[in-house]
């Protein structure tokens, strides 16, 4: 198991613990333990799907919290082969059933769907993105404005929307922001330091926020810019003097970017926009669950 799925697998048992799956008494008080039971999953309304494959290990490790024969039955998630993680679908949809012990898909039915609910709104408002800037060649990136815990997860459901990853984590890359600017020294400083000690492979941006920090940087050595906290007209500058400077490296845009005015930045000429309304700011889509008897 890598370090991955042992993080998500270690967030999904949090949830149920935190739900109290196995200890769920109103089930166990009310319904024959040895109850089958078809769970639907339905769409109710247009959105992005991200989180399918989340279904099946909720149950899996569901069974290893729950001691009760009744939790280790058989079971199947099954979704029609055209649905899968990115794709849209719209209201009234399934997006799959699930066939298990009827305690088992109660007990875990409110984990399996805020988790969905909360990947499929991320993927959704992504694709939003995504779709406002096609034709252009710029791409949309996240941020690390992620729910504590949830980041594995969030950023993947951005990848399912259309959406690219920026860094994983403050060790994966090196972006000298404004405060390391203004607290090391200066971008010389910093940039010459950065560097000098990076790991191999590692690129080194600068963000900027005027044409005398891009000079700066581009004067140094930055391996890439970001333009922060500029108008659509700022970056169309910027950019134009980053490319007469001879310097093919990679511009990202952030800061103050929303639906109504992405385009604008993308026909700016960058090659990525940062949003952090992606993870932060994105509206759970409406996903219901019913569940019927199975009597056979």
């Amino acid at each position: 198991m890598d370090w991955k799925t042992h993080r998500i697998d270690a967030l999904l048992e949090q949830a149920l613990e935190e739900d109290q799956a196995a200890r769920d008494t109103t089930t166990q008080l009310t319904v024959d333990p040895a109850l089958r039971a078809s769970a639907s999953v339905i769409a109710r309304e247009d959105l992005v799907v991200a989180g399918l494959g989340a279904i099946a290990r909720i149950l899996e490790i569901y069974a290893r919290l729950d001691k009760r024969s009744s939790a280790h039955t058989r079971f199947e998630v099954v979704s029609h082969p055209e649905i899968f993680d990115g794709v849209r679908l719209r209201k009234g949809q399934v997006l799959a059933v699930i066939r298990h012990n009827a305690q088992t898909l109660l007990s875990c039915e409110r984990v399996i769907l805020n988790l969905l609910q909360h990947l499929s709104g991320i993927a959704t408002l992504t694709r939003k993105y995504a779709d406002a800037i096609e034709g252009t060649h710029a791409r949309v990136l996240d941020t690390r404005k992620t729910v504590p815990g949830m980041r594995l997860l969030e950023k993947y459901a951005v990848l399912s929307g259309g959406g690219v990853n920026h860094r994983m984590d403050l060790a994966a890359a090196i972006l000298l922001k404004n405060n390391h600017i203004a607290l090391g020294g200066g971008i010389p400083t910093v940039l010459e330091r950065a560097l000098a000690g990076r790991r191999p492979g590692q690129r080194v941006q600068v963000e900027v926020r005027t044409t005398r920090e891009l000079d700066e940087a581009l004067a140094h050595g930055a391996e890439s810019i970001l333009l922060d906290n500029m108008t659509p007209a700022e970056v169309k500058a910027a950019v134009e003097r980053i490319h007469s400077s001879g310097r093919a490296i990679p511009i990202e845009a952030s800061g103050g970017i929303v639906l109504d005015n992405i385009r604008a930045y993308a026909e700016a000429g960058v090659d990525f926009i940062s949003v952090g309304a992606l993870t932060h700011s994105a509206r759970a889509v409406d996903i219901s669950m019913s569940i019927v008897a199975q009597w056979n």
